[in-house]
């Protein structure tokens, strides 16, 4: 891709990214909320659930529609429509919260609808950044892509808690001031952000969303990931889910849950500036092994404590290699995908491996309810170490070789093993 400035100068990918920082801001400062508020109207832990959950399903459902929509349509467009219909959720809820009449109902409703936008927004996003970064800076442009989200999350959590400490409603009045901005930035984009033109008459809806899931699903290693991810993000957020939810019982403050966000944040950071120089250096399927493990072991000491230092110190460890996993899988898949096909591939690893996340807050939320925080805690460590086997014991992810060998072993978006083809 000739022409592309690089990486650090490349104004497009640049104020994207801006952009994207900030309306990942404000998407943590409500979802740190959305429990708080609901837990607060409501005193049940599962109650507190329903919200988070209406907004995962509303995710999940949307993304491969989404894929279809990215693959024909201004990437651009779908972007800023996405943001405006989030704001404008967001404003409803500040509002009623301001007026005193704030409800359960009301909650789940917006976080659905938020939801089925951020199933829009997130593959164009991810196709965005094929458009306006070059093969060779992607796994870069990831790990900058992983530190927003980090950067985000060690703010969101903070500034959600001394908001909602303030009212209840301003969380989201914040929230919706920053899909303002990331409308702002996406439309001071130049590059064209179009979908690929058709070569012929486009197929029906259903055909094309199956080619999305057929190139993923027809390839040992992506099957292999989207298993492991699907475990770890139902099991690790019910987990995490259920330790918030025991500082709540305990009587910590949003404020000091805050913190422990922030310091999650700290760690991610830190593994966004490490990411790139781990995913250049180490063969990026050891690498993912790796991270697998990072994610069970320094959570341990929760099982017994669910204090915020515990938890603080527990997520600066886990979340130091996760960027450098993210960035490494996530630049290769999008690496070896046609062009016409980044939507519907991106939107469908992702629908793949965030089908079941609308069952994380309920699951831990069942468990906290009818067996206590510490059973809860170890039960889903123990099922997110069995997530972490299904890597480790997978030869086709062990094998995907450092960056620079991946024009060497891409052929289909599959790593050449014997016999897994």
């Amino acid at each position: 891709m000739p022409g592309h400035p690089p990486l650090a100068r490349n104004r497009d990918f640049q104020t994207l990214w801006v952009g994207q920082t900030v309306a990942e801001l404000g998407s943590r400062v409500s979802t740190f909320a959305f429990p708080l508020v609901g837990f607060a109207l409501s005193g049940s832990a599962v109650v507190a659930a329903l919200a988070e959950a209406a907004f995962l399903a509303g995710t999940v459902l949307t993304l491969l529609p989404a894929g279809v929509l990215v693959d024909r349509s201004d990437r651009r467009r779908l972007m800023v429509g996405a943001a405006a219909t989030g704001g404008a959720l967001y404003t409803s809820l500040a509002v009623a919260g301001a007026a005193g009449v704030l409800s359960v109902p009301h909650l789940v409703v917006v976080g659905l609808l938020v939801g089925a936008a951020v199933g829009v927004s997130g593959p164009a996003q991810v196709s965005a950044i094929r458009s306006v970064v070059p093969t060779g800076d992607l796994p870069a442009a990831l790990a900058q892509n992983e530190a927003r989200q980090h950067v985000a999350s060690l703010l969101g959590g903070p500034l959600g808690g001394v908001l909602l400490g303030v009212a209840r409603w301003l969380p989201f009045a914040v929230n919706a001031g920053t899909a303002v901005v990331a409308c702002w930035a996406v439309r001071r984009l130049r590059t064209d952000l179009s979908g690929p033109p058709a070569d012929g008459p486009r197929p029906r809806l259903r055909t094309e969303l199956g080619q999305g899931l057929r190139f993923v699903l027809a390839r040992p290693l992506f099957r292999t990931l989207l298993v492991w991810s699907a475990l770890t993000n139902l099991v690790l957020n019910a987990l995490l889910f259920v330790v918030v939810l025991r500082m709540v019982s305990d009587g910590v403050s949003p404020g000091a849950i805050g913190l422990v966000n922030a310091a999650a944040g700290i760690g991610g950071v830190l593994g966004a500036v490490l990411a790139p120089a781990l995913v250049r250096r180490l063969p990026t399927g050891r690498l993912t092994v790796a991270v697998a493990w990072s994610v069970v072991l320094p959570l341990v000491p929760l099982v017994w404590w669910a204090h915020p230092v515990v938890a603080a110190s527990s997520l600066v460890v886990v979340l130091l290699l996760n960027p450098a996993g993210n960035a490494g899988i996530g630049a290769y898949r999008i690496a070896v995908t046609p062009a016409d096909l980044q939507g519907r591939v991106q939107a469908s690893s992702s629908f793949l491996s965030t089908a079941v996340m609308p069952l994380a807050p309920l699951l831990g939320g069942v468990l906290l309810e009818s067996r206590g925080g510490g059973t809860a805690t170890a039960v889903l460590l123990v099922a997110t170490a069995g997530a972490a086997l299904v890597v480790t014991l997978s030869p086709q992810v062990r094998r995907v070789p450092r960056p620079e060998q991946w024009p060497d072993t891409a052929e289909c978006g599959a790593v050449p093993v014997t016999g897994t083809r």
